[in-house]
């Protein structure tokens, strides 16, 4: 029987957390697979002497990325590949490949490191930043999931004072897309298809998330959403992606964010669809095992 190891965060005692874990499990368990629940903590990276047992593949469902190194370094296929958890994690850089593969963004600026105890104000960069995105604008952090570390920016006063906090940290300035107050659309892609979708809005936040009290329903995206969706996934080489995206001028699809680690729970409930079935059976494929 093949094996696999399903790797979540045990420091995250939320429910979601384990939920996602066990959707995996579900699916692994019906495609014949023999799916092990593993809380990061659990597996010591000796990396002199390594791992005693090994799994087929591991679906991988956290951001511990040493940990997705230390396996990978083990010969073991890991599914999102630790460097494409890397690179989604850190908006940034994910930016900057987004925009070199020419996927439609807002308009997004990087901010340049600023140590603490120092400042930039007076030198004319935030004038430029100013110039050229416009207030309202978005400040995100680069690390960050579910919405959070995601602050609109109305008034010069708030700009100045976030910069000021966000000295010592990575984050971009990115255009506000006032069409999409309150909405977006979450895909997930899987292996380069596009597996579920759902509508997300919110009447009293200007990010759609859930966590943040938005709800969700049943989409059917456009053939642009679509192809929009698939170029983000793989445009950063993500097997397994969350692509975020938002609705801009007539409606036309910018991305706002691809996670390589997305929840699938919420996307479960409005569509019927576990994902979690297209992310077994991609993994199967590509460790040369044949599904029948």
């Amino acid at each position: 029987m093949q094996t696999c190891w399903i790797v979540y965060n045990g420091s995250l005692t939320d429910e979601k957390f384990i939920d996602q874990a066990l959707l995996l499990q579900e699916a692994a368990i019906k495609q014949g697979i023999q799916a092990t629940l593993i809380r990061n903590y659990e597996l010591l990276m000796d990396v002199q002497l390594g791992l005693n047992t090994r799994p087929d593949f591991v679906i991988f469902l956290d951001k511990d990325i040493l940990l997705a190194k230390f396996l990978k370094n083990e010969g073991i296929p890991v599914f999102n590949d630790p460097d494409i958890i890397e690179i989604c994690d850190n908006k940034a850089r994910q930016y900057m490949l987004l925009a070199k593969a020419q996927v439609p963004l807002p308009r997004t600026i990087i901010a340049p490191k600023v140590y603490t105890d120092f400042t930039i104000q007076h030198t004319g960069y935030y004038e430029q930043v100013l110039e050229t995105i416009k207030l309202p604008m978005i400040i995100k952090e680069a690390h960050g999931s579910f919405g959070f570390k995601v602050y609109l920016i109305e008034t010069k006063e708030q700009f100045f004072e976030k910069v000021e906090e966000l000295n010592g940290k990575e984050y971009v300035f990115q255009e506000f897309i006032e069409n999409s107050r309150g909405r977006d659309i979450r895909v997930n892609v899987v292996g380069g298809q596009v597996i579920a979708c759902m509508h997300r809005h919110s009447e009293t936040d200007f990010r759609a998330n859930i966590t943040n009290g938005g709800t969700a329903s049943q989409i059917e995206l456009t053939e642009r959403q679509k192809e929009v969706a698939i170029l983000a996934a793989h445009a950063l080489n993500a097997e397994f992606a969350g692509v975020d995206l938002l609705f801009g001028e007539d409606e036309e699809p910018l991305v706002c964010e691809v996670n390589g680690v997305a929840h699938i729970r919420n996307i479960y409930n409005v569509t019927g669809i576990n994902v979690g079935d297209a992310m077994i059976s991609y993994a199967l494929s590509k460790v040369g095992h044949v599904l029948i």
